[in-house]
């Protein structure tokens, strides 16, 4: 596997197929954490680093300890607890080290654990049947589009609450049509290094 390749896994997964703006995965955290840069630039670390994390445990444990047993009807559940155990540590960590941001995350920090982009990645890089070095790149793509997705949408949304806005169209109505169309934006990354 060459570096071009590596980077047209990472660029594919950060443009082409946004985990939520084309996949629609990881909603709710999009949904719920994006009405302030903070919360949603923490929530960005912290997804990205159960994602990058998971992803260095779910593909040795598929390949290494599943696979070889003929036990691959179980990998849901073994995904799950991986997951749900680095949620834990992360959620540990920040409430000793940053409570402002654990505090700001709420409700949304444990939800990590069912965030289905995290789960949805881990079955993604089976799948796509990557390389460990593959499946890497692929999460850190994964987890810089979750970002990017939720950081631009919390900048359109805070504008948006200076804007005035009829009052049909508050609320989450607009959040939902803005969503659209950053996803229609999205598409037209589509077709880039030939990854449709």
């Amino acid at each position: 596997m060459d570096l071009i390749q590596l980077f047209s896994v990472f660029f594919a997964a950060l443009l082409i197929n946004n985990i939520i703006l084309m996949r629609f995965l990881g909603l709710c955290a999009f949904f719920g954490v994006s009405e302030k840069m903070g919360s949603s630039i923490g929530m960005s670390l912290a997804v990205a680093f159960v994602m990058t994390l998971a992803t260095a445990a779910t593909w040795p444990l598929y390949h290494y300890v599943l696979e070889p047993l003929n036990l691959t009807f179980l990998r849901t559940i073994s995904f799950i607890l991986v997951i749900a155990s680095l949620v834990q540590l992360v959620e540990l960590f920040m409430k000793k080290n940053i409570p402002g941001l654990y505090r700001a995350l709420g409700i949304y920090l444990p939800l990590i654990t069912t965030n289905c982009a995290i789960f949805g990645l881990s079955l993604l890089n089976i799948n796509y049947n990557y390389g460990f070095l593959e499946s890497i790149f692929h999460a850190l793509g994964v987890a810089s589009g979750f970002g990017l997705s939720i950081i631009l949408f919390t900048g359109l949304r805070m504008r948006l609450n200076l804007a005035p806005i009829p009052k049909f169209i508050a609320g989450y109505p607009l959040v939902f049509f803005t969503a659209a169309l950053m996803s229609l934006a999205f598409m037209g990354f589509s077709g880039m290094f030939g990854i449709h």
